[in-house]
């Protein structure tokens, strides 16, 4: 095997997984990153003593992550500290009820045992097992699996008639109603499809492995807040021999005459060379903007995409409730019909719900003493479905979220913040201003999602949340990690 160059270009989660998967396989790499720091969407904000992590809250299956350190020799636990919270979630209902999510079998058993009866703790035993098989065929066979064509599905037959057979091609939201007669359950299991950017009535029960990963194999926190894991792998993959270059935009990818990738040509002027480039950018972004006469597959042009999410970052003076913890959900009364707002009218939801993390009360440093660092997410319209004036709708669906937390009980005295719209995330490089890309319906899921190489341009290859397998940090790990398999057959 000859040692080749690699350019990753962005240095967020699928970008730092590719070069530690690629640096250890024995090749050069460089990543390009136009920040200061790394983290791509797992970002951070400093501000008047506070400090926010501005993508993703949530962390799961952890195995993943220590495999992407195991590809250069290392294990997570030598560059950071992962904690499992215990609730995972606290969920709010409108009736002013609460249910904990356990991490555990049993624990879980228990809480459900206690709040929902026995019938549904009974229940409980076979939904785990019928998630375990789903995570069991899907993970090996369709996620961390790269994909040539529709007719890749055909290399595991057995594999798709038992999904077929366990029901993974039917509905999310009625296959976890058919098992739980308390509706507040159907809820706390299928609200996760929003991950995958429909709503659970209509996303495909193959999803429930999402709620397998945060229910049931745990949610952990690192020490040091969200963007540790980032700085963790950015360390992990120097000490590697990986070379950074922060704060350097990349201008496009440069190409041979035979149409095949050469290397990267900076903002500044410079080129870097290279006989693999691996692209981390939004898909349809990176087309547009780093590959001038290269037209995006269709389905990266017109696909339907996932909502997208207000989030306000917001600094408060005083003590939580005693009932909230880490991760909080507060779910409105309606549920099919707030998706309608959001997926149909494409219209903020009348009756929204929201999720709540308070990373403080886990970190002292998020907060000065005796304040919080308050994450406030609510699912908005992306910038192709609504049609709204997010200089006006902004402030008002802020001033709601202000309200309705004072009646939750959170404090309410703003030190500091910040309101990110869907217009910021498209200023960010994110397509139809929404941080959670093409949306999985069936027919961009595993084969039909835009694939991670274009034959147009051999040495190219994407990874992220556009392409295979897609969105969260499970699958942006998995993603770099088949960039590299992909990055292994151009070199080879």
């Amino acid at each position: 095997m000859r040692t080749a160059h690699a350019v990753v270009v962005g240095a967020g989660l699928s970008g730092l997984s590719a070069a530690l998967h690629v640096a250890g396989a024995g090749h050069r790499v460089t990543v390009v990153e136009r920040e200061a720091v790394p983290g791509g969407r797992n970002g951070i904000l400093e501000r008047d003593g506070f400090r926010f992590d501005t993508g993703p809250t949530v962390f799961t299956m952890v195995p993943l992550l220590e495999e992407t350190f195991a590809a250069v020799g290392r294990t997570a636990s030598d560059y950071v500290t992962l904690r499992l919270l215990d609730p995972a979630y606290h969920a709010f209902f409108a009736d002013g009820s609460r249910l904990l999510v356990r991490p555990g079998h049993e624990a879980m058993r228990t809480e459900i045992a206690e709040q929902c009866g026995t019938r549904d703790a009974a229940a409980f035993d076979d939904f785990v097992a019928w998630l375990k098989r789903l995570n069991d065929v899907e993970l090996p066979h369709f996620i961390d699996a790269n994909f040539d064509s529709p007719l890749s599905l055909l290399r595991s037959p057995r594999a798709a008639a038992e999904l077929l057979r366990l029901g993974g091609f039917g509905r999310l939201g009625p296959a976890v109603g058919r098992r739980f007669a308390d509706e507040r359950l159907h809820r706390l299991f299928s609200f996760q499809a929003m991950y995958a950017g429909l709503a659970p009535a209509q996303a495909l029960a193959l999803y429930a492995v999402i709620t397998y990963m945060d229910s049931i194999e745990g949610v952990w926190f690192p020490d040091g807040g969200m963007h540790a894991v980032p700085t963790a792998m950015t360390r992990a993959a120097t000490d590697a021999g990986v070379e950074f270059r922060f704060s350097t935009p990349v201008e496009r990818v440069e190409r041979r005459s035979d149409g095949s990738a050469s290397g990267v040509r900076l903002a500044g002027g410079e080129t870097i060379a290279a006989d693999a480039v691996v692209v981390t950018a939004d898909l349809p972004v990176a087309y547009e903007r780093l590959l001038p006469g290269v037209p995006a597959p269709r389905v990266a042009r017109r696909g339907l995409f996932s909502p997208s999410a207000l989030v306000w970052h917001v600094g408060v003076r005083g003590a939580l409730p005693s009932r909230v913890g880490h991760h909080n959900i507060h779910f409105g009364h309606a549920w099919d019909d707030a998706f309608a707002d959001l997926l149909d009218r494409g219209v903020p939801m009348s009756d929204p719900s929201r999720f709540v993390a308070a990373p403080s009360l886990d970190d002292p440093t998020a907060a000065p003493s005796g304040h919080h660092s308050l994450y406030v997410l609510e699912p908005v319209p992306n910038l192709h479905r609504g049609r709204l004036d997010w200089a006006v709708e902004g402030p008002r669906l802020r001033d709601r979220m202000l309200t309705d937390l004072e009646a939750f009980g959170y404090p309410t005295d703003v030190v500091t913040e910040e309101l990110v719209t869907p217009e910021d995330w498209q200023r960010q490089g994110m397509a139809a201003g929404t941080p959670f890309a093409l949306a999985h319906t069936f027919a961009q899921t595993g084969p039909f999602r835009p694939k991670n190489v274009d034959r147009r341009v051999p040495g190219l290859v994407f990874a992220g949340s556009g392409t295979t397998p897609g969105v969260g940090i499970p699958m942006v790990l998995i993603s770099g990690k088949l960039a590299a398999r992909r990055v292994a057959d151009f070199v080879a």
